[in-house]
């Protein structure tokens, strides 16, 4: 008795259509594998490329050569052999390989005899259900050629998904946005090749035109006369017919014939502008220097202001400005007031930072005083809890205050709130030593667990099965 099946699908050929049931629970990985490329439009327009008459034939292929194929998976995937199923009669689906272990992609066989030979090398994923085997036969029967490929191979065109076991397949693209883009692609080619046409092509005015162009009057092509008779001997010679491009001369195509008498006229007037351009420097450079006299004129005032106004201080400075300034080598007012203010900045700041360090270390120096003043109180046993039960510790019956710590010799308005408890500082402060306890119990209850060496050893494991894999291999041969 046959294991039941789970799955159902129908591929839709050029002689007919093909029904297919499924035994994804047996092999759940190759039949996602085939479900999920049937989803996506991967078979559609696949060739039979292989068929051996009373044996099998082989689809699958996207390149149709019998060397391609590929998987969901990104790499060939193991085979999935199942006890019970067998290649006991006609009809049988199961994968191709290229005659190793897992070597599994995207191709498939249909049995079209009982076939034990392939039982335990291929994996046996469905069966052809109802008349639809005899499709499968007259693909077996068709004409072959060389390497048994049929001479008119025929090909799939859909692949109809009837009940899909995987609810949780999500394709990465389906068949229908693929024909789309295929259509697509199409309809973009055929308008680049039409515009290519329309822009090869040229139209023959010279020829008469019906139809559509009969009102279309010819082109004409307008010619000028150009005559040189400084050029020519004879002056009355017929002009020669030139196009439109040749009468307009540019400046360095057409040199201008120059006489003797040209030549006063053209000196003349280059020493005109010779004149003019030397005037003109003459004024900028009286413009300038009236401009830098009234500028150290107005510098000058602003120093004597500002010597009138600030006192005797800058006198020095002032003075030795106005040594450079007879010399000839003063520098500009702004940059003499930007030294002054960084000058005066720096010493400013040396001073208040030396006055902040003073505050703070007379301030260290007086807390200091305050904890040598005060003695250290030893903790006695029992001192503490009668002061948290609220006994005499907690009153200033002993001479202290709730906190535990001698009272100060200066007096304190009861009726405010000041926080003044210089307590704290009649304290030792200590603390447990540590044995070494809680270090061991730390490392003994957590775990550093690094990513990157559980993915590293998860690669080195990969590698492993990998070179096992490659070694328990069998004998290559091709695909079938």
């Amino acid at each position: 008795m046959a294991l039941p099946t789970n799955g159902r699908v129908i591929i839709d050929t050029t002689v007919g259509e093909i029904d297919i049931e499924l035994w994804a629970k047996e092999t759940p990985k190759t039949c996602r594998n085939f479900i999920t490329l049937a989803l996506e439009g991967y078979y559609d327009n696949v060739i039979f490329h292989r068929v051996i008459p009373g044996f099998l034939v082989q689809t699958g292929d996207k390149t149709g050569t019998g060397g391609g194929g590929e998987s969901i998976y990104g790499e060939p995937f193991e085979d999935e052999i199942h006890p019970r199923l067998r290649f006991a009669h006609r009809g049988i689906v199961a994968m191709a390989n290229n005659g190793t272990k897992n070597s599994n992609d995207s191709q498939f066989i249909i049995t079209l005899d009982r076939a034990d030979e392939l039982h335990g090398k291929h994996t046996l994923f469905g069966r052809c259900m109802g008349d639809t085997v005899y499709n499968v036969m007259k693909i077996g029967e068709m004409e072959i050629g060389e390497n048994e490929r049929p001479v008119y191979p025929p090909k799939i065109k859909s692949i109809r998904i009837v009940d899909n076991p995987f609810d949780d397949i999500v394709p990465r693209i389906t068949a229908a946005e693929k024909r789309a883009q295929q259509r697509a692609r199409e309809e973009a080619q055929r308008e680049r090749e039409e515009e290519a046409r329309r822009k090869g092509a040229k139209k023959n005015v010279g020829l008469l035109s019906f139809g559509e162009d009969e009102d279309t009057a010819p082109v004409t092509f307008t010619k000028k006369a150009i005559v040189r008779p400084d050029l020519v001997d004879d002056p009355q010679a017929a002009a020669v017919a030139v196009p439109d491009f040749a009468s307009k001369p540019t400046a360095a195509a057409a040199p201008t014939k120059r006489t003797v008498d040209d030549t006063p006229a053209l000196s003349k007037k280059n020493e005109d502008i010779t004149k003019i351009r030397e005037k003109h420097a003459k004024e900028a450079a009286s413009s300038a220097d009236s401009r830098k006299t009234e500028i150290s004129k107005m510098e000058a005032e602003i120093r004597s202001l500002a010597r009138r106004r600030g006192g005797g201080d800058d006198s020095d400075d002032e003075l030795e400005a106005m040594r450079k300034a007879k010399k000839g080598k003063t520098t500009s007012y702004l940059e003499e007031e930007l030294a002054r203010y960084a000058k005066g900045k720096g010493l400013h700041a040396r001073g208040k930072r030396r006055k902040d360090e003073s505050e703070v270390l007379a301030a260290l120096s007086s807390f200091r005083g305050k904890l040598a003043g005060v003695a250290v109180e030893e903790e006695m046993p029992g001192l503490r809890e009668e002061g948290e039960d609220g006994g005499e510790g907690a009153s200033g019956k002993d001479g202290k205050d709730g906190g535990g710590a001698p009272k100060l010799g200066y007096d304190e308005d009861p009726g405010m709130e000041v926080d003044d408890d210089a307590g704290f500082m009649g304290h030792a402060l200590r603390f447990p030593k540590d044995d070494g306890e809680e270090s061991i119990k730390a490392e003994r209850d957590y775990e550093v667990i690094d990513p990157r060496q559980r993915g590293a050893r998860a690669k080195e494991e990969e590698r492993e099965r990998k070179r096992a894999q490659k070694a328990k291999a069998g004998r290559g041969g091709r695909r079938h």
